[in-house]
């Protein structure tokens, strides 16, 4: 997010307007994160330009482009790229992401989304966004069909006989040959296997689609929840329906954002906070809200609560389950429309906690240990200082805590990074020599509590 989570970040002395279109800012960004020993780093993205220009610093570069330059820029840290099904192709796509694998030594990670709003629609040719249902339905076929690609090389393909003049196997490359309800694709891959088989599979809608959705493909799911007793429910419910749907729930981690303001006391974190909300304009958060919840302008007054008579969620067609975030937390907290908008100017939705850095650290501890979590996505309200703050006095005491690994060690793909297994190629055949006994069992733990 380009100057921080923060709505008004890009408004401080600090804060660079330019800095979301310059490979130097998110080096800087990696690089620090590396040297809190993140697990990866996860950029967000849509086929829309966001926002009114007159907001903040508006446009995006694109993620996979970016996350391939810092894979020459960085050693360890996993690179997630965000890239929607509804307005992509399976080969292009499919084969984007295997390169950047390829490139960044098994690193790769996709944040499927189905992209909601008209405005992204109208930029494809459509008039309006398809039903929810509908996006999600091609998101699942979409899916399956870069399964097939990524699976269409086996991994032992190239034999490289120079004396035989021999380079690959044929028998071992296996065209998708997919005819579906949204796709037809006849070829293999023109890129071999990954280092990670495929990869890291990442997830971020929690409507029931959603869930479903993540229980059946998810390797990671990044979620908003405003409560420990709601993210503990969440997080109980998505491993229920993993497990039913035939997968090991151990195998979806789990990863709420939360956006910590740090400060030496936690009055000096309030005043921080306190600085951005006053730079916050209230008819830029008005407009937002007002088109999160489908009114018409000018219908919320800022100084009201929101209005008894909204649409329940099962009529959006959108973004249905930040819609229900937003309203349940007014609603909960008896917020009027300007206090919502200045809770959601910090982080849209997700937890936002201002504190000392042992406070911060308790709060991460309480969710991890308490059953809500298996890690987190850190969302620094201002970048790059709020994420400098937190790796120089949040990260040591995670580690005292034993929360968080002290260094990398040898280099990781992504999936070993998350204590994830290897997908095994769908085509492989069994080997016809029998596998040597098993090593004596050594005990290892992940104890990975940042995403």
């Amino acid at each position: 997010m380009n100057t921080g989570h923060h709505e008004a970040s890009w408004r401080l002395p600090e804060s660079d307007p330019y800095a979301h279109v310059e490979t130097a800012h998110y080096v800087r960004l990696a690089r620090i994160a590396e040297r809190g020993t993140f697990d990866s780093l996860f950029l967000a993205d849509g086929p829309v330009l966001f926002n009114s220009v007159g907001q903040r610093p508006s446009g995006a570069l694109e993620p996979i482009t970016l996350l391939t330059a810092l894979a020459t820029a960085t050693e360890h840290i996993g690179l997630i790229a965000t890239a929607s099904t509804s307005y992509n192709s399976p080969y292009n796509l499919a084969r984007r992401l295997a390169s950047l694998d390829h490139i960044s030594g098994g690193r790769a990670g996709w944040n499927i989304v189905t992209t909601a709003g008209a405005e992204a629609a109208r930029n494809f040719g459509l008039e309006d966004e398809p039903a929810h249902a509908t996006r999600y339905e091609r998101a699942a076929e979409f899916l399956d069909v870069a399964l097939k690609l990524w699976d269409s090389w086996e991994d032992d393909l190239v034999v490289a006989d120079k004396a035989a003049g021999v380079w690959g196997d044929p028998g071992k490359i296996h065209p998708a040959r997919h005819k579906g309800t949204y796709f037809s694709v006849e070829g293999a891959l023109n890129v071999p296997r990954t280092p990670q088989g495929h990869p890291l599979l990442v997830q971020a809608g929690s409507s029931e689609d959603g869930r479903r959705f993540a229980a059946r493909y998810a390797e990671a799911v990044f979620t908003a929840q405003q409560t420990l007793a709601g993210a503990q429910k969440f997080y109980a419910s998505l491993k229920s329906l993993t497990g039913r749907a035939g997968r090991n729930p151990d195998h979806v981690k789990v990863l709420p954002g939360i956006v910590p303001v740090v400060g030496s006391t936690e009055a000096e974190a309030r005043a921080h906070e306190r600085v951005l909300e006053d730079h916050i304009v209230y008819e830029h958060g008005l407009n937002r809200l007002e088109h999160l919840l489908r009114l018409e302008p000018g219908t919320l007054a800022l100084d009201a609560p929101l209005p008894d008579d909204l649409p329940p969620e099962s009529a959006i067609e959108g973004a249905k389950s930040r819609y229900t975030l937003v309203v349940e937390l007014a609603r909960s907290e008896r917020l009027t429309v300007r206090e919502l908008i200045g809770r959601l100017g910090g982080g849209r939705g997700h937890l936002t906690f201002a504190g000392t850095p042992e406070q911060v650290a308790g709060t991460i501890e309480e969710w991890f240990r308490g059953g809500a979590a298996d890690g987190f996505n850190i969302m620094p309200a201002v970048l790059p200082s709020g994420l400098g703050l937190f790796v120089d006095h949040v990260v040591p005491i995670l580690r005292e805590r034993g929360l968080l690994r002290r260094e990398y060690g040898p280099r990781q793909t992504l999936r070993e990074r998350y204590g994830l297994p290897r997908p095994a190629n769908r085509y492989a055949t069994a080997p016809t020599v029998p596998a040597p006994a098993p090593a004596p069992a050594t005990a290892s733990v992940n104890a990975t509590a940042l995403a």
